[in-house]
């Protein structure tokens, strides 16, 4: 088989449409639990912690200071950045991350309970045990 007709089955395929399709869904997906969490969640986790703005939340561990100049204008020393540990930032994704997890467990729960009732198909009756054929048997001997 060609490549490219390799190629051609393979992308025109079932599995690889609905892929590209949950890729797309699932971006969405998180852009709106990303707002959900940011405009609803952390709002009232940030009232609950004091009317704080819970991303804004960061722990410095470097100060920063201005650069140093001397009278002719010669820079004597470079101004370095305040370094923060930014806290706040990483818990509201963890808190998105959760909410994200959550909802796709429940999808692909409710997935899984769907596709099971579907291929539960009604289940043959059990063969006859042998002292039935028997029984059977005499009952036909009898009706002779």
């Amino acid at each position: 088989m060609s490549f490219i007709k390799e190629f051609k089955e393979f992308a025109v395929k079932g599995n690889l449409i609905d892929f590209a399709i949950g890729v797309v869904v699932g971006g969405a997906f998180g852009k709106v639990t990303t707002a959900f969490v940011d405009g609803m969640v952390m709002p009232v986790v940030g009232k609950l912690i004091g009317g704080q703005n819970f991303s804004d939340l960061k722990l410095k561990i470097q100060d920063g200071s201005k650069e140093v100049l001397d009278s002719a204008g010669n820079i004597v020393s470079t101004s370095v950045p305040e370094v923060y540990i930014k806290y706040g930032e990483f818990i509201t994704t963890v808190i998105d991350f959760t909410v994200v997890a959550f909802v796709m467990f429940l999808v692909i729960k409710a997935m899984n309970k769907l596709k099971k009732n579907e291929n539960e198909a009604p289940a043959a009756p059990p063969a006859p045990t042998k002292e039935e054929i028997l029984l059977g048997e005499i009952r036909d001997l009898l009706k002779k």
